[in-house]
């Protein structure tokens, strides 16, 4: 995520330029080869040594954190403390994103912007629940469905991942918080499993999975039903329920295996890893934002839809696309003062919603609103 978010930016008139920073040099100075731009360079940095992660990045405007979650409570930490802008790709799981939310006074005493939370799930569905619910005079029921999946699936799980399989575990594996008759509650992941469609995809299924409501819950803390589902082609969660109720898929689980203790899911992931692995093949991103409530005295409904599919000239995954697109925008609304509000605030608190939509035409991501009213 980090190469295409650099992409995004030497190619953008407005950024003048980017360190692409890397604890291994070596893989930051080949990123930097293949995207061949003067604004570019390679720089070393470890970012679990925090003196050095604060001292480096004291000289930007803008932080792109594109490291794995848990680095994200430490990274935010060390922005306020150098008086530098952040955004950060989110994290749920562990409540990383709920500590970075925390800082919001420390981050506003410094004059700095930090929004977490911008991938796609969070992230480019947060900006757009925000942006139809700016619409409304009351927000009723927010209904997420988002999936990243392979065009041709293959079995056995008809699954490729585009991101961490450390995440999808996690996010299969913990439970998900939803609102459902205007009450908070946590229900097991891979559940309720209904049919979608998509055009030039379907049937497809659509379960829950822990993190997808991200911070909406406490934003709309009123909403009558909030609800994110993950979206496979059918059977996959079927599959993965019986890993997960087989304890293969827990962060917290060992057993004794020939006087050794073994952490069964560290097994797994390393099974998975040849079978779901994208490589060359082709992906797709799904997107469908349901935003409903009441307008001058009327049900008014604001749909929010998007297919994304791989870049196949650059070899730019859809997942990449539409995450690093993301991130890459409001970074740079942030360095263009078009984002001005100092602290830390989630996606859609602060991310204006028709700009976002337009940024992300010119990078090809389309999003298509419906908006329907009734009485």
């Amino acid at each position: 995520m980090g190469k295409e978010a650099a992409r995004d930016l030497v190619n953008s008139q407005r950024v003048e330029m980017v360190t692409l920073a890397d604890v291994d040099i070596n893989r930051a100075e080949a990123v930097c080869r293949q995207l061949d731009s003067g604004k570019l360079s390679a720089a070393y940095l470890d970012a679990s040594d925090y003196e050095q992660l604060t001292d480096f990045i004291r000289n930007y405007d803008v932080i792109i954190n594109a490291l794995f979650y848990s680095f994200n409570v430490s990274v935010a930490k060390a922005a306020i403390e150098a008086g530098v802008n952040s955004v950060d790709l989110g994290g749920h799981i562990g409540h990383a994103t709920d500590r970075v939310l925390e800082m919001h006074d420390e981050a506003r005493a410094a004059g700095v912007t930090l929004v977490p939370d911008l991938g796609v799930a969070p992230g480019m569905i947060n900006i757009l629940s925000g942006y139809g619910a700016s619409k409304l005079d009351d927000v009723k029921s927010i209904k997420l469905y988002v999936g990243g999946i392979p065009v041709r699936p293959e079995p056995p799980l008809e699954y490729n991942h585009v991101f961490s399989m450390e995440g999808v575990c996690d996010h299969y594996t913990d439970p998900s918080l939803i609102i459902r008759n205007g009450v908070v509650q946590e229900i097991p992941s891979l559940s309720e499993i209904e049919t979608v469609y998509f055009e030039k995809f379907g049937p497809l299924e659509a379960f829950h999975t822990a993190g997808g409501t991200s911070t909406l819950s406490s934003s709309y803390p009123y909403l009558e039903s909030l609800e994110y589902k993950t979206i496979r082609y059918p059977g996959h969660a079927e599959k993965f329920k019986l890993l997960v109720d087989l304890n293969l898929t827990r962060n917290d689980y060992t057993v004794e295996v020939k006087g050794q203790e073994i952490k069964p899911r560290d097994v797994l992931l390393k099974v998975l890893e040849p079978i779901v692995e994208l490589g060359e093949k082709d992906d797709a991103v799904l997107l469908r934002v349901i935003v409903e409530g009441t307008q001058n005295g009327k049900h008014a409904k604001y749909e929010y839809e998007m297919t994304t599919y791989k870049d196949r000239v650059n070899k730019v995954t859809a997942m990449a696309r539409a995450t690093a697109n993301t991130i890459s925008v409001v970074a740079q609304m942030i360095g263009d003062g078009l984002i001005t509000q100092k602290g830390v605030f989630a996606p859609e608190r602060i991310v204006p919603g028709e700009a976002y939509i337009d940024e992300m035409a010119k990078r090809d991501v389309i999003i298509i609103e419906h908006e329907t009213i009734s009485n």
